[in-house]
């Protein structure tokens, strides 16, 4: 599933990427960037304003879950809000770590991550729901004849390392009748690919990535959504920023949203355009399929904001349904590793008042 919360995995979400959403972004496995992006717009724009620079922690190598970002860059539109966006390159440490450290000023992440770092006492706030609902899924191999929730009981999990997996999975497992009880793995390949080796019995995947590279490669799946499995909706990914942050560089913050925002509307409007620019804004290699990038793109676009009017805008229900399912089964952590003993105010985890049309 893709790089779902970098710091406990040095591979999820690293699948999550491959997908989508690769290898979590687990993508085909796309080597990691070390290097370091600026903005190089398109247009004089701007070129006269004086820039500040503001730096975004990816939570994977790039992807389709960070389109909008690359639309923006590569068209000048940061440069236009008086932003020099240094994009940071996929590290092992989790991007809420970072974020919270104030080593990276935005970063992308999960609900998930978002979640169990601020119950340990991180300074992390979700700014923007990049996908409005969980593309998220368990997936097996058809020919496992492993077909329902309830079969993966007993079964290889090829995980990433968080906290939240087992929880999440179990729910799954349970939903369907079964008991919630599966052995977690570790391979030398990551998620996907270690289920096409057959070195687990199944993983977590991005459909959006993983999904349609499986297809690409004519490998079929069974299918078991998160969301469809008792387990509340929730956003992955999501943009995050810490409150630190914005209190200090608040104008700064909704100037970076604005632009961020353009470019997942474009993207949303011009999903082959948008893979396009994605695929030519990378780091050569990145993308040994660009196909998959394109299909990858169709797929996603319409799923940015949904129902939604505008892209990016979040609601108390999602950010209360998740973080509560995770409290009421003991899963949610505070700084002495310890369940919270109080519900917290899920208002606190995330805001809407950095985008440009604010809860419309």
């Amino acid at each position: 599933m893709f790089s779902k919360s970098k710091t406990y995995l040095i591979l999820i979400v690293l699948m999550l990427l491959t997908v989508s959403c690769g290898s979590q972004a687990t993508q085909a496995t796309p080597s990691v960037v070390r290097s370091v992006f600026t903005t190089t717009p398109s247009s004089s724009e701007g070129s006269n304003k004086k820039l500040q620079t503001v730096t975004l922690a990816l939570d994977w190598t790039p992807n389709t879950n960070h389109t909008g970002i690359y639309v923006a860059l590569q068209k000048g539109w940061y440069r236009e809000n008086g932003i020099n966006l240094k994009i940071l390159p996929y590290s092992e440490t989790d991007t809420n770590q970072l974020v919270s450290q104030g080593k990276a000023d935005f970063g992308i992440s999960f609900e998930e991550g978002v979640v169990t770092s601020r119950a340990a006492g991180l300074d992390v706030i979700s700014v923007a729901a990049i996908i409005q609902h969980n593309t998220s899924a368990l997936v097996t191999l058809k020919e496992s004849g492993i077909n329902r929730p309830r079969m993966l009981d007993g079964k290889r999990y090829a995980g990433f390392g968080s906290p939240f997996e087992k929880p999440v999975i179990s729910e799954v497992i349970k939903c369907d009748g079964g008991k919630g009880d599966f052995k977690t793995v570790t391979t030398n390949v990551f998620g996907y690919e270690a289920l096409k080796a057959k070195r687990a019995d199944f993983v977590w995947i991005f459909m959006g990535w993983e999904g349609i590279q499986a297809k690409r490669e004519g490998l079929k799946l069974n299918v078991f959504y998160i969301k469809d499995y008792c387990v509340p909706d929730y956003y992955t990914p999501v943009i995050i920023t810490s409150r630190k942050f914005l209190d200090r560089s608040h104008d700064l913050a909704k100037r970076f949203m604005e632009a961020t925002a353009r470019g997942y509307e474009y993207a949303i409007k011009h999903p082959d355009d948008s893979a396009k620019i994605l695929i030519q804004a990378a780091p050569k290699g990145t993308f040994p399929d660009p196909g998959l990038v394109v299909e990858s793109q169709r797929w996603l676009s319409p799923r940015y904001k949904a129902e939604k009017k505008h892209w990016g805008v979040q609601d108390l229900r999602v950010w209360t349904n998740y973080p509560r399912f995770m409290y009421k089964t003991g899963n949610l952590l505070g700084p002495d590793n310890k369940p919270l003993k109080q519900e917290p105010d899920y208002k606190s985890y995330f805001t809407n008042e950095l985008l440009p049309y604010g809860n419309s």
